[in-house]
C-alpha cells in the first residue's frame, strides 16, 4: 500500500495485545522493509533488563527495524495494575516517577555496556570484563520514543536522547486548541534536544484519526460526523486534558483541514489510528484511501 510502518498499542488487563514482543518478532520475520513499533509500552509494568532482552531479540529478528514507543502509561483497566506485576513505588515516588525510572534503566542497558560481575565458574565461557544483557542490537537505543503528555516530559525525553511520540491527547497547559499546544510541545522538545547537544537528528510523531469518505462503507461508518472538535476531559484526578479532534470528510476537504493542523506540520511522522474492531480488510481500505487520495496533495511520503 505504501505505508512506512505498523505500530501497535499495548494495554494490560484488556482483551487485546498486552505482550508486544512476540508479535513484533513475528511481524519482523514476515516483513523486510516496514518499521515495526509500539505506541506505547507502559513502563510502570516493565522489568527494564528483561525488556531489553526481548527488545534486542525482536530487533535482531527484524533486521534493526524496531521503533519502540514507551511511556509512563495511560488510564488503566484496573487500579494500580502494575502492583500485580510485582512493582512498587519507592518512598516519595509517584507511579509516573516509577515509569520514568524504569525507562532510564532500560535506556542505560540498551547502551550495551557491561555491568554484571561474571561468575568465575560459569556454565559457558565469558568474554573478558563485565557482562551486558544479551542479545545486544546495535542502534536500538536511538530508536526509542517517549510518549509525552506534557511539555515538561517532552523536554525530559529530549535530554535523554529519545524520539518523541505525541498522541491524540495531552494535558491542557494553555487552553489553546490541541494542535496548537502539541506544536508548541514539539518545538520545546526540539529546543531541548539542540541544547543537549545530541549528534543525531531526532524524530517526532503525532497520531491522528483520519477517515477519507470515498465509498459507501466510509459514509455508513463515519459519514454522520463525530469528534470534529477538541474534547476536554480528565485522565487523572484534577488533571485537565485536551483530546484532539478527529478528521472525517471527502478527500479534498480533508486536505484543507489537515493543512491547518500545526502539529502535523511540525512533526516528521504521522501515525494513523485505525478502528481495529472493524476488521483487517476495512482497516487496509482506510489506510489505502489516505495514502491514495490525501497524502499526495499534502506532500507526505
Amino acid at each position: 500500500m505504501g505505508a512506512d510502518g505498523a505500530y501497535f498499542r499495548v494495554h494490560h488487563f484488556a482483551r487485546q495485545l498486552a505482550s508486544p514482543f512476540p508479535l513484533l518478532a513475528a511481524v519482523g520475520a514476515k516483513t523486510s522493509r516496514i518499521e515495526i513499533g509500539t505506541a506505547v509500552i507502559d513502563m510502570r509494568y516493565e522489568n527494564p533488563l528483561y525488556m531489553a532482552e526481548d527488545a534486542g531479540a525482536a530487533d535482531l529478528i527484524a533486521g534493526g527495524r524496531l521503533q519502540l514507543g514507551i511511556s509512563r502509561g495511560s488510564p488503566e483497566q484496573v487500579i494500580d495494575g502494575w502492583r500485580y506485576f510485582g512493582f512498587n513505588t519507592e518512598d516519595g515516588e509517584s507511579d509516573a516517577d516509577m515509569g520514568r525510572r524504569h525507562a532510564e534503566k532500560f535506556l542505560d542497558v540498551l547502551r550495551g555496556k557491561g555491568f554484571a560481575q561474571p561468575n568465575p565458574r560459569p556454565m559457558f565461557s565469558n568474554p573478558p570484563g563485565l557482562l551486558r544483557v544479551e542479545p545486544y542490537s546495535e542502534g536500538l537505543r536511538d530508536r526509542i520514543w517517549w510518549g509525552a503528555a506534557t511539555n515538561a516530559t517532552a523536554v525530559w525525553a529530549a535530554k535523554l536522547g529519545m524520539n518523541l511520540q505525541s498522541s491524540t491527547l495531552k494535558f491542557d497547559e494553555t487552553g489553546e486548541p490541541f494542535h496548537v499546544q502539541q506544536a508548541a510541545q514539539i518545538r520545546a522538545f526540539r529546543a531541548a534536544w539542540k541544547e543537549a547537544g545530541h549528534a543525531r537528528t531526532p524524530r517526532v510523531s503525532v497520531s491522528r484519526s483520519i477517515f477519507a469518505l470515498v465509498d459507501g462503507r466510509d459514509r455508513a461508518y463515519f459519514g454522520r460526523g463525530g469528534q470534529e472538535q477538541d474534547q476536554i476531559g480528565f485522565i487523572e484526578e484534577n488533571v485537565r486534558a485536551v483530546f484532539g479532534r478527529g478528521y472525517t470528510a471527502e478527500p479534498d476537504k480533508l486536505v484543507e483541514q489537515l493543512r491547518g493542523d500545526e502539529a502535523i506540520a511540525e512533526a516528521d511522522t504521522l501515525l494513523l489510528t485505525v478502528p481495529n474492531q472493524l476488521g483487517v480488510a476495512y482497516n487496509a481500505h482506510v489506510i489505502e484511501a489516505i495514502l491514495k487520495h490525501v497524502a499526495p496533495a499534502l506532500g507526505w511520503r
